[in-house]
């Protein structure tokens, strides 16, 4: 096909985030230098998220057989690239301190925020495969960028080992999908195999490893045993990066998936994922309980989030992709505001992240403002009202309930009570007096202000959005697919 301007226009941001990967690359070449890399990078990702505002003037278009740019896609664009913006703002801080080479951190970088915009894009099967290797293949080497210390290279080698699973169960199923349909494209897939019924049991299989693939990746449960290992063991921008960047590719293809073609509205196929979302909520939330370890509570906590938000892909209705992304969005700033005071706490970087809930005892004495946002964000991870936490709950029930998925409505809302007493268990620590021991504090210089200045507004946002949602409600609502 020929490329047209309207096309050029299209891509962007992507283009754009290309560039700066190689721009940063011929940088570290030329000389080292940890500043002017985190400034290009961050300037990259700025000038790519502006880009979007070009990009809705040419929407909806088909940029190749691969590619759609929508309405829907530049959402998740934003998102992606805001999350890429927020952890790269942690990571300059963070390592300041880091005693080995810091400036291929952020081409790693560059290149998965590069896959997650393919993968929002992506309208058919091979695209969706590129995206989703572009995307998880610079985490490997993200999560175990601290090498010298065990745990972030077992925490590097766990996601590179299971990820590759993953892949295999994803091109195993797509192989037999385009054996069955003779397409690789998401509506052409739907339209052929509902036409021409098939074989219901090849069909079957190939959606079921499919969603196998997907479920690793969003690290539903029963395939989450990864989660939380990699959550504690890779540097706290990494993992920052991972829980958003990573789960709003994935489940904004996977709702693409989902409403676009029509082979996925089979019953069996339903039922099966509405039985990994219940599992997800009980046992994240449960597996929470017994953590002393923040980043492990986390890990689990966005084990149960998904489980929540997985409902709405059962549900599959008119109200879905509104509910989709209210919930990422909500979820995406609470996330990045957390594990932000993570970071920050740990900054400059000293061997080890500071993720034992001990050390977060008095921080409301030694660094209020951290502390503070840290209570918003519990308080809205709860679902709280009066924090954006709680709208997208309320969503997620609206949903559940128009469809009458009446179990997965009591799933959520045992879940949300379980998941009440970690998060408050979290919020008490921060506000009692420390003792001896427990007085540990890294030491905070100017590079740690922009990513105060940065938790800080996410924590406003978090309020404004609960107390006024309206203006996130009707973005999301222009944000249709096609």
């Amino acid at each position: 096909m020929n490329l047209t301007l309207s096309h050029l226009i299209a891509l962007l941001p992507l283009l754009i985030v290309c560039a700066t990967v190689i721009v940063v690359m011929l940088g570290i070449a030329w000389r080292r230098h940890h500043v002017a890399t985190a400034t290009m990078t961050t300037i990259g990702l700025n000038a790519a998220l502006f880009s979007l505002l070009a990009v809705l003037t040419v929407t909806p278009i088909r940029v190749s057989p691969l590619l759609l740019i929508d309405n829907y896609a530049v959402l998740y664009m934003a998102l992606i690239l805001i999350a890429g913006l927020a952890s790269t703002t942690l990571a300059h801080a963070y390592l300041e301190g880091f005693d080995d080479q810091k400036e291929e951190f952020y081409m790693l970088l560059g290149c998965s925020v590069l896959g997650g915009l393919t993968m929002v894009a992506s309208d058919h099967l091979l695209s969706l495969f590129f995206g989703l290797e572009l995307l998880s293949v610079p985490l490997y080497g993200m999560a175990a960028y601290a090498y010298r210390t065990r745990l972030s290279l077992e925490s590097g080698i766990k996601y590179m080992v299971l990820s590759a699973a993953a892949s295999a169960f994803l091109l195993f199923g797509m192989a037999l999908l385009y054996a069955e349909s003779g397409s690789l494209a998401f509506a052409d897939l739907g339209a052929r195999l509902t036409e021409g019924g098939g074989h219901a049991s090849w069909l079957l299989m190939g959606i079921g490893m499919m969603v196998i693939a997907m479920a690793f990746k969003l690290s539903l449960v029963p395939f989450h045993l990864w989660t939380a290992d990699v959550y504690e063991g890779a540097p706290a921008p990494v993992t920052a990066f991972l829980a958003t960047v990573s789960k709003i590719a994935v489940f904004a293809l996977l709702m693409r998936l989902f409403m676009s073609a029509p082979v996925t509205d089979m019953a069996s196929l339903h039922t099966t994922v509405a039985f990994i979302a219940f599992l997800s909520m009980l046992v994240g939330n449960l597996m929470a309980l017994r953590q002393d370890n923040i980043k492990r509570l986390m890990g689990y906590s966005s084990i149960g989030h998904l489980g929540y938000l997985l409902t709405v892909v059962v549900a599959s209705d008119d109200m879905a992709l509104l509910t989709t992304g209210i919930y990422l969005i909500t979820y995406v700033a609470t996330t990045l505001a957390a594990f932000g005071v993570i970071a920050l706490v740990s900054s400059p970087w000293q061997g080890s992240d500071v993720s034992s809930l001990k050390f977060y005892r008095g921080l409301f004495w030694r660094r209020p403002y951290l502390a503070a946002v840290m209570t918003v964000m519990m308080l809205s991870l709860a679902g709280i009202p009066m924090t954006a936490g709680f709208i997208g709950k309320f969503y997620v029930l609206a949903t559940a309930v128009e469809a009458q998925l009446w179990w997965l409505v009591a799933g959520v809302i045992l879940g949300s009570a379980i998941s009440l007493y970690y998060y408050l268990r979290v919020m008490v620590m921060l506000y009692l007096h420390p003792t001896e021991e427990e007085e540990y504090d890294a030491s905070s210089d100017w590079g740690q202000r922009a990513g105060g200045i940065m938790v800080i507004l996410l924590a406003l946002a978090v309020l404004v959005l609960g107390v006024y949602p309206q203006p996130m409600v009707m973005l999301v609502s222009g944000a249709t697919l096609g």
